[in-house]
């Protein structure tokens, strides 16, 4: 019987050896020389949250990352984010950089159009891939106009505190002291970003939350405002909080007789409650027989009480006190009616569309404001105290928007007061309609006016010397007499604030109630 050589395998082996060698073997990792560690820095814009999630991404498998999502980058601090991953090499490789929180965004340029993707060939290991993100936007980029607000605050600031802008816009909170909230952003700063209309001239201060804690100088010194004019496009505005003022509760000082009518309602729905304070003559409760004129006054929570003020007060009360006691001005009442939130459309005659930092658009109810003033409080001002209701006994005063406000009811209402306190008005308001309202007067109306102007009005403000003189010269037009019933003043070195106009205070009551015989 014959023996299998040895060497010979089983056919049944055999086959399946030759079956298995067919099958495809297990997928093993390409060699280590394919590939390359790259390094991914990217400097991302100043108004980046600090707490963004940002995403390479791409078509090739090194993109997807761990969760298949993206390759996640890590904030290194500043304004850089980081990324060390493996990369095939000698490869084009395309990707986009994304924010996918807190917000959807992806990486616009300059113009707002979405930037286009990423190539990078890795060709040697420990490779670096760096670039810059312009600003952040939709995916479709955007055409909106923008402003980035960027605050870098001290070291003193308490980590606990929210950072704030306040302005004179509605997005800016109309100069509430709280305006617009900042998120935190890298950099240690914090940012945000508003739409304004093209050509808006902001005025803006940080604070944390309040005036009593607005920004200053590292040395304790008030800082002027911050200006900035919109464009068109993408704008950027950075500033450096040096200090913060420490709150110190002012001391209610309230000079003479004061009194009060709290949350005074209009019947018209369109203006809100307000309070009024009332300031009355030192013989007011001893000369009982005794009747006064009248001064009606706009913000007047800016006029005597140093715990409602805007910042400071005018000191009106010890002026008024100071003056009436020396016979320099004619004892009278001064009421003062407090703003509300509503002010810029309460003391603009006209809406206009340029000047949305004041509401704008909504403004042009000034006669409203008007008709609530000599059909409600007035009234009842004369009801309640012994006053001269006469319009010849009877004034009106008030800075800025309440300068506008007071010249324009001035030209209506003419049978309700002849005596007129017209500071550092608002002339620009409406494209400078008050000057068209004055040069469609068909007579001179009885009006004995203060008209003033500070030198230095302009750099934090549109009221300027020039558009009040304009003023100035449409009334000297309509006849007015300059140092007769026209006493124009322009105020060297005078700004546009409330320790400017209660530095004149006292000439300007000087003018309008000069003492009388007895």
């Amino acid at each position: 019987m014959a023996h299998p050589h040895p060497t010979r395998l089983p056919l049944l082996l055999l086959l399946t050896l030759t079956a298995l060698a067919g099958c495809d073997p297990k997928p093993q990792p390409p060699p280590e020389q394919n590939y390359s560690d790259v390094q991914f820095d990217v400097t991302v814009p100043l108004e980046t949250p600090v707490d963004a999630t940002l995403l390479l991404m791409g078509e090739d498998p090194a993109f997807k990352g761990p969760t298949g999502e993206g390759l996640e980058l890590t904030f290194q601090g500043g304004t850089t984010f980081s990324v060390k991953a493996r990369m095939p090499k000698n490869q084009e490789l395309t990707y986009r950089i994304r924010m996918t929180a807190p917000d959807a965004h992806v990486a616009l340029d300059a113009a707002g159009a979405a930037v286009p993707a990423q190539t990078l060939t890795a060709h040697e290991n420990e490779e670096n891939a760096s670039f810059s993100v312009e600003r952040w936007g939709p995916e479709g980029g955007t055409t909106q106009p923008q402003t980035a607000f960027v605050v870098a605050v001290p070291e003193t600031t308490p980590p606990g505190d929210s950072i704030w802008l306040s302005g004179n816009h509605e997005k800016l909170g109309n100069w509430n002291g709280a305006g617009v909230k900042l998120y935190k952003a890298v950099n240690s700063s914090y940012a945000t970003v508003l739409s304004f209309d093209p050509n808006t001239s902001l005025e803006f201060k940080a604070t944390r939350g309040s005036w009593e804690t607005v920004e200053q100088t590292a040395g304790g010194v008030d800082v002027p405002n911050h200006t900035h004019k919109t464009g068109s496009g993408f704008s950027r505005v950075t500033i450096t909080v040096g200090g913060w003022r420490v709150y110190v509760p002012p001391v209610p000082v309230l000079t003479g007789n004061i009194k009060y009518l709290r949350d005074v309602t209009p019947t018209n729905t369109l203006l809100k409650k307000r309070d009024v304070i009332i300031w009355l003559p030192p013989d007011y409760d001893t000369n009982t027989t005794r009747r006064y004129p009248v001064l009606y006054m706009h913000d007047g929570q800016n006029l005597m009480d140093a715990t409602t003020a805007f910042a400071g007060e005018w000191g009106v009360d010890e002026t008024a006190q100071q003056l009436v006691e020396t016979n320099k001005v004619e004892p009278l009442i001064i009421v003062g009616i407090y703003n509300t939130s509503d002010r810029g459309p309460e003391y603009t005659q006209v809406p206009d569309e340029t000047q949305t930092e004041v509401d704008g658009k909504n403004g042009g109810r000034a006669d409203l404001y008007g008709q609530f003033i000599f059909e409600e409080l007035k009234p009842r001002i004369d009801s309640e105290y012994r006053t001269k209701p006469e319009a010849e006994f009877t004034g009106m005063a008030g800075s800025s928007l309440g300068g506008l406000v007071t010249m324009y009811l001035g030209t209506k209402h003419s049978d309700k007061f002849t005596r007129a306190g017209v500071i550092s008005p608002s002339v620009f308001w409406g494209q400078n309609d008050i000057l068209t309202k004055v040069d469609a007067l068909s007579a001179k109306p009885p009006l004995r006016i203060w008209l003033d102007i500070g030198t230095e009005e302009g750099g934090s403000g549109q009221e300027t010397v020039e558009t009040t003189r304009l003023l100035r010269d449409e009334l000297v037009g309509e006849g007015w007499v300059l140092d007769n019933d026209l006493k124009y003043t322009e105020v060297a070195g005078g700004g546009h604030n409330e320790a400017s106009w209660a530095a004149r205070f006292g000439d300007i009551l000087k003018y309008l109630y000069p003492p009388v015989s007895p």
